[in-house]
């Protein structure tokens, strides 16, 4: 990840590079398909202009980690959620992670767009208190349109867990011009009425991740995209509410 306001222009992250990834061009410019994210670039850099984001870690250390809020936990009733990106994408990793967790008596929650195998979300399960689960668009080719895949294991992924019985709350991210049309709401109310699904969380589009694609050289797809006003969240949550459902906005 760059930041080209922290970089000092001394050149070192093209000379670390042993990839040949680098080179300079009024500037570090980074070869995508030629960098192996080794990290010597960031080892190097005087400034913290590029670093390395993610660590290696261990569940145990995790848990660790956690338990260092655990006297908030037992106020507020909470616990941790597994999110990302996608947890699910790690799945033994979340699993042992889940397990150390509950060993430890902690609340576990599991944040997912509900995309895996079925039979990894019921493996997952096992270990998980509550289940935040993303329904973007109800209409599959809209969906493949814009997230690349088809909903039709989502979907199936969801009905799965309620019929499992395992407390669910879906959570819908309302992106004006992608998902926030009438046919999209009451497709969705429709799809939560028969799953049974009461309890709602609305999520407003945020522009926070701008700056993330930017220091990752990445383009990003929505920067045409406003998030919605605070009127319209609240007539959103006003429609879900007369249906039935307990509605949050934010959650």
């Amino acid at each position: 990840m760059y930041a080209a306001d922290r970089c000092v222009s001394c050149g070192d992250c093209v000379q670390a590079c042993t990839h040949q990834a680098l080179t300079w061009r009024n500037g570090p410019v980074r070869d995508a398909d030629r960098c192996t994210n080794c990290g010597d670039c960031a080892k190097v850099c005087p400034s913290d202009a590029r670093r390395l984001v993610g660590e290696w870690i261990t569940a145990d250390e995790v848990v660790r980690r956690a338990r260092r809020d655990q006297v908030f936990f037992e106020q507020s009733g909470g616990g941790v959620t597994f999110s990302g990106g996608e947890p699910l994408m790690q799945p033994d990793f979340l699993f042992a992670a889940l397990s150390a967790c509950k060993a430890e008596g902690l609340h576990t929650t599991v944040d997912t767009c509900g995309f895996a195998r079925p039979e990894t979300l019921v493996r997952i399960s096992e270990k998980t208190d509550l289940f935040l689960f993303d329904v973007k668009l109800i209409d599959s080719e809209r969906h493949k349109h814009f997230t690349g895949v088809s909903n039709g294991l989502i979907l199936e992924n969801l009905a799965m867990l309620v019929k499992m019985k395992k407390p669910v709350f879906v959570r819908i991210p309302i992106v004006p011009g992608v998902n926030d049309d009438e046919a999209n709401i009451c497709a969705s109310m429709e799809l939560l009425s028969r799953t049974g699904i009461q309890k709602v969380d609305l999520l407003s589009y945020h522009e926070t991740g701008t700056d993330k694609y930017r220091r990752l050289g990445s383009n990003y797809g929505l920067q045409d995209v406003t998030p919605p006003s605070p009127e319209k969240m609240k007539d959103l949550s006003d429609r879900f509410c007369r249906e039935g459902f307990a509605v949050r906005i934010g959650g």
